[in-house]
């Protein structure tokens, strides 16, 4: 099913529906998240950058490994990779529905500090594939496989720094500490838990597919590149589950998960290029992608250094209980926003 034959209007009303479906069914993953990160051992932390961040990103790998199959590389990489940058910038409005301090203070963890350090890590991966040679193995570039391999080996080390911190950080007034809920704990549906859980991802990549092919079609139909598109479309929509889940964790207490679910979201986003490049049938992505889309990188890999400064500083008051982090992210991420519109 393709809606290249649809009137205007009705590509519009597909993206903007799949859209609202994304945002409606993400906002019960926080809950679902909360409960499960209790029942499982994992802690808020390390199930928010697994299994919330990867439940979440579904629209977004749905959306950039159709668009790379449909031949349009610039909008899977810009999806990708614009979707970590909008993510952070949800980070920061998570920061703002948390009024008692900055967000960043009040969720410090070594495991939250180790997902940032490994998403910058990560997205250092693809630059150095763009600058060697195009190059195959069974039809994939190296760096797709070494991307995998990365996140497995930075999973492994941030539950090894739970189980076994060798740092800690300073607990405050503020600070929120991740301790499992005892009625949680003890809940004998975990089984359904699970399963709404799956019904719920289920869902939101179904709306991902319909976003990422109407998204394709605005492109086409308009004057705007597959960036800004990719960038400001897409990436956003397939993102709202990461920011009705953030501010639904802050507003019910879990700090940890809401800045794990974004960062350790992020870090999982990066693996979108791996399966873009698989899905990709001209050659390597890393190799079809513009300037545009390296200026991504470089602008994401500058939000989450950011936000990582952030966490080691911990500023606890700050603008109206809002970090330097959150007001610096949100100005970069407009800035260059704007600087791509005007480039377009």
């Amino acid at each position: 099913m393709s809606p290249d034959g649809l009137p205007w209007w009705l590509v519009l009303v597909a993206f903007v529906v799949s859209t609202a479906i994304i945002a409606i069914v993400g906002s019960r993953f926080a809950r679902l998240a909360d409960q499960l990160a209790d029942v499982t051992g994992l802690g808020e932390a390390l199930f928010g950058a697994v299994l919330l961040g990867g439940s979440t990103s579904l629209p977004g790998i749905v959306t950039s490994t159709t668009a790379a199959a449909g031949g349009h590389p610039e909008l899977a990489v810009s999806n990708a990779v614009g979707g970590i940058a909008a993510q952070t910038v949800f980070l920061a409005f998570a920061d703002i529905a948390h009024r008692r301090a900055n967000l960043e203070h009040a969720a410090a963890s070594v495991e939250n500090l180790l997902q940032a350090a490994l998403l910058v890590t990560l997205l250092s991966v693809p630059i150095v594939a763009m600058a060697t040679p195009e190059v195959h193995l069974l039809g994939i570039h190296p760096a797709s496989f070494l991307l995998l391999i990365g996140y497995g080996l930075g999973l492994r080390l941030i539950s090894s720094a739970r189980n076994d911190p060798l740092c800690t950080e300073t607990a405050t007034t503020e600070t929120e500490v991740d301790e499992p809920d005892a009625e949680t704990v003890a809940h004998p549906r975990a089984l359904a838990l699970w399963g709404r859980f799956a019904l719920a991802g289920a869902i939101v990549a179904g709306a991902g597919w319909l976003v990422a092919v109407s998204g394709v079609v605005i492109a086409e139909r308009t004057a705007l590149s597959d960036t800004i598109v990719g960038m400001a479309f897409t990436a956003v929509a397939t993102s709202l589950p990461e920011l009705v889940t953030a501010v639904a964790a802050v507003r019910q207490g879990a700090l940890t998960l809401a800045v794990g679910g974004i960062i350790g979201g992020n870090t999982f986003d990066v693996l979108f290029l791996a399966f873009s490049d698989v899905a990709y049938q001209h050659g390597s992505i890393y190799h079809a992608i513009a300037s545009d889309q390296l200026f991504l990188i470089a602008l994401t890999i500058l939000l989450t250094g950011i936000i990582e400064l952030g966490l080691l500083r911990r500023e606890r008051r700050g603008l109206a209980n809002i970090g330097f982090e959150s007001c610096l992210v949100i100005l970069l991420y407009f800035g260059a926003l704007g600087l791509l519109l005007v480039r377009s």
